[in-house]
């Protein structure tokens, strides 16, 4: 029997980590997950497994390539960004994966801002709100200061996707999607890392900077195949959208993080922006792309949770619920009544099923998704908004967004992936013959 070419990606997300393969049609042929503890770092706060993260990417790409049906012409990554793996000259990892939520020293953060021209105006040029260890490029300016026996050792901090490229190619590099990830790394004024990077004596860690499209030829386990560098996973979810969509559109990709992203807003951020938690990331063609963000992944599972021990029902409860005319009534005027900021603030005693409760749940969800999809149309209006990952699977938040957006169309998009799907795409000349089509998302159309 004939192997089908393909693709392996290797996608790792704050709760999966997953292994996809694509033909060369970019279908989804294959896909297997993984899921791991998380651990703590030195201070006891939770943070990603790093020997338990880098041993899983290994077994899982060479799994793939004892597939029978498939044969592995190449492999890229996608992973979430603001986290940076520390090698030193030999490869070693220095640190634990450190977690973006850490708290960061305040002193550390106010002396740093105050230096380089206050937080606001620093915010403007590098297109991120102050975030603390989100800006991850603080993270390694705090390496310095409080372990600087471990800063003397860094070879090079990698942007997570690099690392995990590395593990297989040896190769040092970063990644423009991953600079662009709010890290307060890179002055999009300038185009360029901001000054603060070569003044506090960080340059000398980060690897250079190459073609996201860029691939390596390595050898695993006897097997020749091309290896990309990797992509930050937002930015990687929007290439599918730009290769089929050239009118103007809002993506809302949807997992642990809601990213609204408009590729179309060229307008600098507004201090009223930045307060709002907008930033910018940027494309893997350079260029820089308007977001909004919102922890809604993570506010979904809790509230579930909460709903689910309340009512003694099983956690995964929601996903039979469909949306309800009646119950989205009882909904609108549960919110009228009062002001829901969160959820914690919703008495379940006064509900008289989960399903009410779920209902009341997704509407504070979609109002707060609809203020931050509104901070990224004020400047470039969209008539389609694209919904994809997890939530647009999920009919009820899908059908009270269409709701309000009712002067334009509002899809789930059912692309195969689309992150992990993206990262295959950027290195598309390398493996695959084939012309890329523009098919590659299927629209349902909500109303």
């Amino acid at each position: 029997m004939q192997k089908k070419p393909v693709v392996a990606i290797l996608d790792v997300g704050k709760t999966n980590k997953k292994l996809l393969l694509f033909d060369q049609s970019y279908q989804l042929v294959y896909e297997k997950s993984d899921r791991m503890e998380e651990t703590v770092d030195e201070d006891g706060f939770a943070c990603e497994d790093l020997a338990s993260l880098t041993s899983s990417a290994v077994e899982l790409i060479k799994s793939s390539l004892h597939l029978e049906e498939f044969e592995v012409k190449a492999i890229n990554f996608t992973a979430y960004g603001a986290s940076f793996v520390y090698i030193d000259g030999d490869g070693k990892t220095l640190t634990p994966l450190y977690n973006y939520l850490k708290p960061y020293p305040q002193d550390l953060q106010h002396d740093f801002y105050e230096k380089y021209g206050g937080g606001k105006a620093f915010s403007r040029c590098t297109a991120s709100p102050v975030l603390g260890s989100l800006n991850s490029g603080m993270q390694v300016l705090r390496i310095k200061h409080e372990q600087p026996e471990i800063f003397a050792s860094i070879a090079f901090a990698l942007h997570l996707p690099q690392y995990l490229s590395y593990i297989f190619t040896d190769l040092a590099v970063t990644d423009i999607t991953s600079i662009g990830c709010h890290t307060n790394l890179w002055d999009f004024t300038k185009q360029t890392y901001h000054d603060w990077v070569q003044q506090e004596g960080i340059a000398p860690v980060l690897a250079p900077i190459i073609s996201s499209a860029h691939v390596e030829k390595i050898n695993i386990e006897g097997q020749e195949l091309y290896c990309g560098i990797g992509l930050h996973d937002s930015s990687s979810a929007l290439i599918p959208y730009l290769i089929c969509f050239k009118h103007p559109f809002v993506l809302v990709s949807t997992g642990t993080w809601s990213i609204s992203l408009n590729p179309f807003d060229h307008v600098p951020l507004t201090d009223e922006e930045l307060q709002k938690d907008c930033l910018c990331y940027l494309q893997f063609t350079g260029k820089p792309v308007k977001a909004s963000r919102l922890f809604l992944g993570n506010e979904h599972e809790k509230g579930a949770e909460r709903i689910a021990s309340h009512y003694a029902i099983p956690a995964d409860f929601y996903k039979s619920i469909r949306f309800d005319q009646g119950l989205s009534a009882l909904v609108r005027e549960r919110m009228l009544s009062k002001d829901f900021s969160s959820f914690e603030a919703v008495d379940l005693m006064e509900l008289a099923s989960p399903d009410l409760a779920y209902n009341i749940l997704i509407a504070v969800l979609v109002k707060k998704q609809i203020e931050s999809i509104d901070l990224i149309l004020k400047h470039q209006d969209a008539e389609n908004i694209f919904v994809d990952g997890g939530f647009s699977k999920n009919h009820v938040f899908m059908s009270m967004l269409a709701s309000h957006y009712n002067d334009k169309k509002v899809y789930a998009a059912e692309v195969a992936q689309a992150t992990a799907l993206g990262a295959a795409l950027a290195i598309n000349d390398a493996w695959n013959p084939n012309t890329v089509g523009d098919n590659l998302i299927n629209l349902k159309l909500y109303s």
